[in-house]
């Protein structure tokens, strides 16, 4: 594992903006920067970058955390793995300590794999430029179809010979085993750059084909696509059946479902322009880019994915869909766009001439004419589908039917209710409807998904109980629990859905807060030099009341406080937004966001007008020692309250005919009210 004083050598260097802007635009506001969340589907920015306070923190679905929480969601990859993508920006150098063997094989594993990629990629490249087999086949065609030696060495393209083991020994002799050159479909470890016979003995997978490295957003090698040159034929003059494209297997480094052709060179230019152009295959980016349009990536000639949508999402909002004009190409365009609308995109589809594709129209035109094309042809997706579908069904009322509910689903999926308003007008005139009738159509459909994602996530919720994964005190009750938007999309329904805190809860989260925040702040100071802090009075208030903390992440903050507030050193705020455990510090970055200033909290609790308006002239300790005795007032009168509660639902089952326990819990709860009176009288005398 990597050392501590590497890890906070990282931390240090690190600033969150500049981490986050890797992979999110940022627009400066004040203090802070602002972006569209890429973690839920948005349109106006919710997701916020505090550098003063070295932290993100998005108001729409409620992610929070630090520079290396960000990487590990985004990236989805592990505390270590993030580190180390943070330590590689800033350069810094990682000696690790000595992990786990299971923690040192996966990451054995997953380098090892990222390794042989590289080295494949370099091989690939090595044997298309400088072997005469690869300069006549393979850079013969990239040539042939266009492109350039700086577009080739750029998207680093390359080639496979026409052997059967060429790159599985040149591997083998350069140290690399077969476990990691092919792949296991059951464990998938592994690279697959090899087949694997009926022996077990590896062989080249690409053999004869022109290569297509696919890198992640950050530029890692993950997968290759290679495409086959010539027709083979066995000893009876037969074709052999070959795939036009193989392409590397699904492994743990690597999913098609996941990555984006082009999208590492095209990253920037996508950010920088505010808009994307989606095109099938892998000739169709290069050549737009040979032309000068860079802002342009392909789904790989596979259906498009919710998650290769959400790359895009972390960019921009706005997506042109290039595809070829004819028939197929119309229905291509068509399909999946549902996905962008879900996601809050704004989307426009642009046909090619009949006959050209995005890589033969970028040959024979240069970008001011591409773009010029664009520009006169680019019609919204809404609009498109209506008036495309229209023409093939005018005379048909059964299929006018078909269309009008396939518009009301697409229409139903679009986040902002003014633009639904605005395409529900446009497709009610031409699909000569009233807009009343379609603006029920689509509510009702949204109201529809919104009840499907909830029985979904409650069914998700069920299974996991049953398998032990969720504990009975994380179950949220049904009286507490927020319903998911009806936009919220199908792949992730409940996003944004969080269970609300029962009264009791709320009252220990606001402690937690202040242990976060303040919990090495002195409280009490006595003559005699002793210090008592915030949190150290606060962890023997709730001991002494043996009060028990249900809220998981809550707890373990109590647990780490109690365990490390003598260290050396120790600052609560740091140590908490720091934590290497994501639920620990995804809590108290939470906490930790500018709404939740003490001034500000002080404020909403102190309801006195006079006590709120001095609040900025106190120093904070005073503050403190207002506010701590008082939140814990407030959790004692709420525990109060619940037994107050629990004592009238026993009196009101208990017989008329049992006095003996009716004179019990009416003492019980003159009890609880008498010790109810004397903490609102306190509370009372606070607020004045």
């Amino acid at each position: 594992m990597i050392p501590p004083q590497t890890i906070e050598k990282i931390f240090s260097a690190a600033k969150i903006e500049e981490v986050v802007q890797d992979y999110v635009p940022l627009k400066r506001r004040g203090a802070n920067l602002i972006g569209l969340c890429p973690f839920h589907s948005e349109r106006t920015g919710s997701f916020t970058v505090s550098p003063s306070k070295g932290i993100f923190k998005c108001f729409g679905c409620g992610e929070s955390g630090n520079a290396v929480g960000f990487v590990m969601k985004i990236d989805n990859c592990s505390y270590a793995d993030a580190l180390r993508t943070i330590a590689k920006k800033y350069h810094i150098e990682i000696e690790e300590r000595e992990l786990t063997p299971e923690e040192q094989q996966h990451q054995d594993d997953r380098e090892a794999m990222f390794a042989v990629n590289e080295w494949a990629n370099k091989w690939f490249q090595e044997q298309l430029w400088n072997t005469p087999e690869g300069q006549t086949i393979g850079l013969g065609y990239f040539r042939e179809r266009g492109l350039q030696d700086v577009t080739i060495k750029k998207f680093g393209l390359g080639y496979s010979p026409d052997r059967k083991n060429a790159l599985t020994e040149a591997a083998h002799k350069a140290g690399y085993i077969d476990k990691y050159l092919t792949n296991d479909v059951d464990t998938l470890i592994g690279t697959g750059v090899c087949g694997k016979n009926d022996k077990g003995e590896a062989y080249d997978r690409f053999r004869d084909r022109v290569m297509f490295p696919i890198f992640t957003s950050s530029g890692k090698t993950v997968a290759f696509a290679g495409r086959i040159l010539r027709k083979k034929y066995d000893r009876d003059g037969k074709e052999i059946p070959m795939g036009k494209y193989v392409n590397s297997p699904g492994s743990t480094i690597y999913s098609k479902t996941n990555e984006l052709y082009g999208l590492y060179q095209a990253k920037q230019q996508i950010a920088r322009q505010d808009l994307c152009y989606l095109v099938e295959g892998q000739m169709d980016v290069l050549s737009m880019h040979q032309a000068g349009i860079e802002n342009v990536v392909a789904s790989g000639g596979t259906a498009l994915t919710q998650p290769q949508v959400r790359l895009i999402k972390r960019f921009t909002s706005n997506i042109t869909v290039l595809y070829d004009g004819d028939a197929a190409g119309i229905h291509a365009a068509i399909r999946g766009i549902d996905m962008f609308l879900s996601e809050g995109f704004f989307v426009k589809v642009v046909l090619l001439p009949d006959g050209e594709d995005p890589d033969s129209y970028a040959r024979t035109h240069d970008a001011s004419e591409f773009m010029e094309y664009i520009r006169s042809h680019q019609q919204d997706f809404i609009r498109f589908k209506a008036q495309f579908s229209w023409e093939q069904v005018k005379n048909d009322p059964s299929k006018r039917s078909e269309l009008t509910h396939d518009l009301v689903e697409s229409i139903s999926l679009i986040p902002d209710e003014i633009t639904r308003y605005e395409y529900i007008r446009d497709c009610a005139q031409l699909l000569q409807t009233s807009a009343e009738l379609l603006t029920r159509a689509v509510n009702q459909q949204r109201i529809e998904r919104q009840k499907k994602a909830a029985e979904n996530y409650n069914a998700q919720r069920r299974e996991q109980e049953r398998e032990g994964i969720l504990t009975a005190d994380q179950q949220p009750s049904s009286s507490h629990t927020t319903q998911p938007d009806a936009s919220a999309s199908v792949a992730e329904p409940l996003q944004a859905a969080r269970p609300k805190l029962t009264k009791i809860e709320q009252n220990l989260r606001n402690l937690t807060q202040l242990l976060v925040r303040y919990g090495d702040k002195p409280l009490y100071s006595f003559p005699n030099g002793t210090i008592i802090t915030a949190g150290a009075y606060i962890l023997q208030q709730l001991e002494s009341d043996k009060v028990d903390i249900t809220l998981p992440a809550d707890k373990k903050i109590f647990q780490e406080f109690k365990a490390h507030v003598h260290d050396e050193g120790f600052v609560a705020e740091q140590f908490f937004k720091f934590h290497p455990d994501q639920e620990i510090n995804a809590l108290a970055c939470d906490l930790i966001a500018d709404r939740y200033q003490l001034s500000k909290m002080f404020s909403k609790v102190a309801i006195s007008e006079n006590v709120v308006q001095e609040v900025q002239q106190r120093s904070e300790q005073d503050m403190l020692v207002e506010l701590v005795p008082q939140q814990l007032c407030e959790l004692k009168l709420s525990i109060i309250n619940d037994r107050i509660a629990a004592v009238q639902q026993k009196m009101r089952v208990t017989p008329a005919d049992d006095t003996e326990q009716s004179m019990q819990l009416l003492a019980q709860l003159n009890a609880l009210n008498a010790v109810k009176r004397e903490l609102c009288k306190y509370l009372g005398n606070r607020m004045r």
